[in-house]
């Protein structure tokens, strides 16, 4: 790809804390912010190519169809993916019913709970590793998961801190726990066998972390959510 062609990013707007449709329909959020950045330091233009969830971004990994995406660290992605260092970390809890007995995500891995997630995403593929005996009920994103909950399919939704505690104070009757059952690693990505593209990466994002300037994008998007 020349200098002159456009930077082509996958935004995932399925994680409403790090991106989100404008009301113009153009992405806007952290990793758009961070897009941009890359793309001015190396001189290219910022091109967006949207995604309604992290598991379609990394189903058109090795298709070229996308150069750099911001996702969640995840063993299984790292098999198509190359991942830079985390540049923030979110937490994943459940929301549940204010009626229900769980005070902790250590009750959540019982037989007969049924626990609604957004398929593919980052904290899907964790409880896939992590319970035993709980059963996952995988919803299109992570926003249907929430969805189907609110309207009594499932025991709890499982997802990003931030989205859940908003649909409790959207909505009476329910309520997050107040512990996580994971902290999410977030970073930069590109396709394997972009390896020169990878280590750029790197060098930038540690120069930025060094500088303080990828937090203040940080605060400064959290701030409004």
């Amino acid at each position: 790809m020349s200098r002159s062609e456009p930077l082509r990013f996958a935004i995932n707007l399925g994680n409403a804390v790090l991106a989100k449709a404008l009301p113009d329909g153009s992405p806007g959020g952290i990793t758009v912010k961070l897009a941009h950045k890359i793309a001015a330091e190396w001189g290219r233009e910022a091109q967006f190519e949207t995604y309604p969830t992290a598991g379609k971004v990394v189903d058109d990994a090795q298709k070229g169809l996308w150069d750099i995406a911001f996702l969640a660290v995840d063993p299984q992605r790292e098999e198509v993916l190359h991942f830079t260092q985390s540049y923030i970390q979110i937490q994943g809890t459940v929301l549940v019913n204010d009626s229900s007995p769980w005070q902790s995500v250590a009750q959540m891995d019982n037989i007969g709970v049924v626990i609604n997630v957004g398929k593919g995403a980052a904290y899907d593929l964790h409880l896939t590793r992590q319970l035993k005996n709980a059963t996952l009920n995988r919803l299109a994103s992570s926003q249907a998961a929430i969805d189907a909950f609110l309207n009594g399919e499932g025991d709890m939704a499982a997802g990003i801190r931030q989205p859940l505690e908003r649909a409790a104070a959207e909505h009476p009757g329910y309520r997050v726990l107040p512990d996580n059952f994971g902290q999410i690693n977030q970073a930069i990505c590109v396709p394997r066998g972009n390896e020169k593209r990878y280590h750029d990466l790197v060098a930038l994002l540690t120069r930025w972390q060094a500088d303080g300037s990828v937090q203040q994008i940080i605060d400064r998007e959290l701030a409004v959510l």
